[in-house]
């Protein structure tokens, strides 16, 4: 079996068992999985309006997987998604308020300020480790607290006056589309989607196709082999941050100007930043598999909202679901023993 095919069926196989042991624990609970299941189902894909929405809420995966699997992709581990999902929402949010510009320079210019703000929150961690070698995950993880509070404290006290949230963004910085709401029954769907899917390619070109991307990916195999090659370890160590922060900043953006299109004060995480975690992990850490991956959990996450309604199960279960999928996905190495055992059988 080629290692291509490998790589292809262990997300795979992680998603079926992951669904698998959910069964069970749906059973031994005393819930019917297999309304369960239908329920979440006819809550993704029932009626367009459901459609619309899980497009919508893998819009801000699809980036946020990206920012995680690029930092993987070259050797770094940014657990700070989070924190620079919020920045770039914040970001562009205080664009959309404070200016009225017409559209053709309002909403490029809110989006470019939610890529800074998400770039520049990841450019901390990023120089702390090539200056000085302090671990990414360490900054990271404590700089989402310090985004969360910084946040809640500038909507609070310097973008409005409105209390607990900004109040609306002009529409001239808006992602929301009457065209795709209209095809959608109304839901949320906005532009944001197209540019993921070009994220999505961005990252793919960069990485595969670029010597900018062959050197971060060089740097992230082995420091000392490509400094000796003349590469210049600190510069790409700082970039590879900012670029996967500028992912999560646009991710904010998403959710800034097209999903709600103001922003309010958090009293904890939203959470996107850390499944963004689980989506490149099932991704592989490659474009195409972010892709998918997010589709999955857009799914999942749309669809469990009508488990209790419908299946009177709770939608906490395909938390759990999710939770299990991850763990098989990092346990990847049993399901590849067992997938060359298997190749080996069909060659006797």
């Amino acid at each position: 079996m080629s290692k291509r095919l490998k790589s292809i069926l262990t997300p795979i196989i992680a998603v079926l068992l992951g669904i698998l042991v959910g069964t069970i624990i749906m059973l031994f609970s005393g819930y019917n999985p297999v309304a369960a299941y239908t329920a979440l189902w006819n809550g993704a894909f029932g009626e367009i309006y459901y459609i619309g929405e899980v497009i919508r809420q893998f819009t801000p995966y699809i980036l946020a997987g990206l920012a995680v699997a690029f930092a993987f992709r070259v050797g770094l581990f940014n657990i700070g998604v989070e924190g620079q999902f919020l920045m770039g929402w914040l970001a562009a949010v205080w664009v959309g308020v404070a200016f009225d510009l017409p559209r053709v320079i309002h909403l490029p210019l809110a989006i470019l300020a939610a890529i800074a703000a998400g770039a520049l929150w990841a450019f901390i961690p990023g120089l702390l480790k090539a200056r000085f070698r302090v671990h990414e995950v360490i900054v990271t993880i404590m700089m989402n607290y310090v985004a969360l509070h910084v946040s809640n404290y500038l909507i609070r006290n310097v973008i409005t006056d409105h209390g607990d949230n900004s109040g609306p963004i002009h529409k001239s910085a808006t992602l929301r589309s009457g065209f795709l709401e209209s095809i959608t029954d109304y839901s949320r769907l906005h532009w944001g989607i197209l540019i993921a899917i070009i994220s999505c390619f961005i990252m793919w070109f960069l990485l595969e196709r670029t010597t900018r991307g062959f050197e971060l990916r060089s740097v992230g195999f082995n420091q000392h082999a490509a400094q000796y090659a003349g590469m210049n370890v600190n510069k790409n160590i700082i970039l590879s941050m900012v670029i996967s922060g500028a992912f999560a900043g646009l991710a904010g953006a998403m959710e800034g100007l097209g999903t709600f299109e103001y922003a309010a004060v958090k009293g904890g995480f939203s959470g996107v930043g850390f499944d963004g975690i689980a989506v490149a992990l099932l991704g592989g850490n490659t474009a195409l598999g972010v892709f998918f991956s997010a589709i999955l959990f857009g799914v999942l996450k749309v669809g469990a909202l009508n488990m209790p309604l419908e299946a009177g199960v709770p939608n906490e279960l395909v938390d759990i679901i999710i939770a299990l999928i991850v763990f098989f996905v990092a346990s990847s190495y049993i399901i590849r023993v067992f997938l060359d055992r298997f190749s080996k059988k069909e060659v006797k």
